[in-house]
């Protein structure tokens, strides 16, 4: 069994007369630097001059810097861009401003992992990756809690690289609830293997493949929404309370009997070869590849790809509906 380690394993100290630079102050950087500001801990944010989040961050109590301004006067940077921009602004901004015994950190291992970033050998990378979405690594920390995460170190150039992680880690509030030792490797492949497969491609295909089925078997698209969307997030809630256990003890009878008898007819031999090759795509480079050049060549698909999704029957139903549902509006 893999070990957790919780408040009592890091220690703040590692951190201290240290400053911190959160480069990006999206979901995932605001969450970073408020959690890592009220830890008592030295932080700045960088942006790019202009930016819509400057006036954000200033306006919540943070110094805001020019990206290689905030490179250049922090020891630790972390790096919260999407994956597709930092090779170019850790060339131009973050890499001239690196000085010994700085630390370079991510939240993610794409770009370590595949090269696009390629530190100098003088400083710390590590990783610290809450898994978790900004807002929630944000509001469970007012409310005294954390999100698990996962860390990495890529480098240990100062021989506290292990340290300096753990004690981001705890700076964000994420070993109040755990955090799991990894590599840049692991966490990249399991991470977009994840992704594809069940998270996000695997359970957007299911949705939209159940709702066709119903409907062009002359269903009301409604009645399709509510079964084959809609009810997934009760479904998943279970799971992530108890695992699949707790889900199959809360459904019906027949609905379990169903699960066991007609979830293996879905998900096939035939499936699980192409999780395989997806698997290997990832582990091979070909995605990172294929996402690189995408977006080297101005994501005309990915653009088209997006548009067409977005123009699918269940998401009018789905805008539909929602308009009506009183008790979403609170949430």
């Amino acid at each position: 069994m893999a070990r957790m380690y919780y408040d009592t394993d890091a220690n703040l100290d590692f951190l201290a007369n240290k400053k911190i630079a959160i480069i990006g102050y999206g979901s995932q950087g605001h969450a970073h630097a408020l959690n890592l500001k009220d830890s008592g801990l030295d932080v700045i944010v960088g942006l790019y001059e202009g930016s819509p989040s400057w006036e954000k961050a200033t306006s919540e109590g943070l110094t805001v810097k020019k990206v290689a301004d905030a490179a250049a006067a922090a020891d630790f940077i972390m790096i919260l861009l999407p994956d597709e921009t930092q090779k170019e602004i850790f060339n131009k901004e973050i890499a001239p401003n690196l000085k010994q015994g700085d630390v370079l950190a991510f939240a993610h291992g794409f770009n370590i992992n595949f090269a696009q970033v390629v530190p100098p050998a003088h400083v710390d990378v590590v990783m610290v990756a809450p898994k978790g979405p900004g807002h929630l690594v944000r509001r469970v920390f007012t409310q005294g809690q954390g999100v698990p995460g996962l860390f990495a170190v890529h480098q240990d150039a100062s021989g506290q690289a292990r340290d300096r992680a753990m004690a981001y880690a705890r700076g964000i509030g994420a070993t109040r609830a755990g955090i799991l030792e990894t590599t840049f490797r692991e966490e990249t492949e399991t991470d977009l293997f994840g992704e594809q497969v069940v998270l996000c491609g695997g359970l957007s295909e299911l949705i939209k493949a159940g709702f066709e089925t119903l409907v062009n078997a002359g269903y009301q698209p409604e009645l399709a929404y509510f079964e084959c969307l809609h009810e997934v997030k009760l479904i998943v809630d279970l799971v992530v309370e108890g695992g699949l256990a707790k889900m199959r003890h809360s459904i019906s009878n027949t609905a379990e009997y169903g699960d066991y008898t007609r979830g293996p007819r879905i998900i096939t031999d035939a499936t699980r070869a192409e999780m395989k090759r997806i698997l290997s795509e990832i582990q091979s480079g070909q995605f990172a590849r294929e996402f690189v050049l995408e977006n080297l060549s101005g994501k005309a698909g990915f653009t088209a790809m997006r548009r067409r999704e977005a123009e699918h029957p269940i998401e009018e139903v789905g805008k539909d509906l929602r308009a009506m549902f009183s008790w979403l509006k609170k949430v």
